[in-house]
């Protein structure tokens, strides 16, 4: 069981940390130190890592024995297959502006791919950046070499809020481009068209890759806490809709969960790590999750 200490991860602590490389420093070892015990794996020496079976492997270096333990098939990854590329999506759109507390949604995403960059950079695989709103703001290809992680963190701190979210342009152009198997990470409140966000990453799954995607949502949007009339604005839209919170709470509520458990079970189907985030809750889950795919543990 993975453990983290609250205090050190906790959203609003690490956002009051301005610089950007010590805020992911502190966050991953934070979470590091929390760890009750790392996963065993007990690996021969004739191999370091497993991945996943896609079709067209090489059935001959399916391990058997793990399939018998997990029920999963996993490959025999051999040392020049290791180092894993993998790609950040953040959306930076309208919506991620918006912060019931002290922490936006930006603000925490960006907490969150600054320590994924971070993590990853320190595994030794390669890391590279989308940031994207309705078009690609900007765009790092994944690398591994000195002086790399720094230009990420540069441009995740020059980041700033866009205009309307389109999900699937940059998810379509990296599938397009990836001419290798990796690990794509997408962090996003995905307030957008449900099935074209879910068409884009199938086919980043259709290729090969393995895909987490972070759900950042607000605890307000989480809970609607409100309890006097106001005018509601669509950050994006900026159509505003006047509301008495006592009468449309429950059929609120029922729609977020509606739309949560949308993105939940399409990407457990297809074979898509989901992980819902509230940005008041400490990181660990979200790391938790990292750490799992690429350390494929069992």
């Amino acid at each position: 069981m993975i453990q983290a200490e609250h205090t050190i991860l906790d959203p609003a602590v690490l956002a009051s940390i301005k610089d950007l490389e010590l805020r992911a420093k502190v966050a991953v070892e934070g979470f590091l130190a929390g760890l009750h015990k790392s996963p065993h794996r007990g690996f021969s020496s004739e191999f370091s890592d497993y991945r996943h079976y896609y079709p067209g492997d090489d059935i001959r270096y399916v391990d058997w024995k793990v399939y018998a333990r997990s029920g999963n098939f996993y490959i025999k990854q051999f040392e020049d297959e290791t180092n894993v590329r993998c790609y950040i999506l953040m959306d930076c759109s309208a919506s991620m502006g918006y912060g019931s507390n002290s922490v936006t949604k930006l603000e925490f995403a960006r907490t969150l791919a600054s320590a994924l960059a971070y993590f990853i950079s320190g595994q030794q695989d390669a890391v590279g950046l989308i940031t994207f709103d309705h078009k690609i703001q900007q765009h790092l290809p994944s690398r591994y070499r000195q002086g790399h992680l720094m230009r990420i963190l540069r441009a995740l701190n020059e980041t700033v809020i866009g205009a309307a979210t389109d999900i699937l342009q940059p998810v379509e152009n990296l599938a397009h481009s990836l001419n290798r198997k990796g690990l794509v990470i997408l962090i996003s409140d995905l307030l957008d068209e449900n099935e074209n966000t879910m068409k884009g990453l199938h086919q980043l799954r259709a290729k090969g890759n393995d895909v987490i995607v972070f759900h950042v949502l607000d605890d307000a949007e989480l809970t609607f806490p409100f309890q006097r009339i106001a005018d509601f604005e669509d950050s994006e839209t900026h159509e505003i809709q006047k509301a008495v919170p006592q009468r449309v709470r429950e059929t609120y509520l029922q729609e977020i969960e509606r739309f949560c458990d949308y993105y939940k079970e399409k990407c457990r189907s297809g074979g898509i790590d989901y992980c819902l985030l509230n940005t008041t809750e400490p990181l660990d889950s979200a790391l938790a999750s990292y750490l799992s795919k690429r350390a494929r543990s069992f």
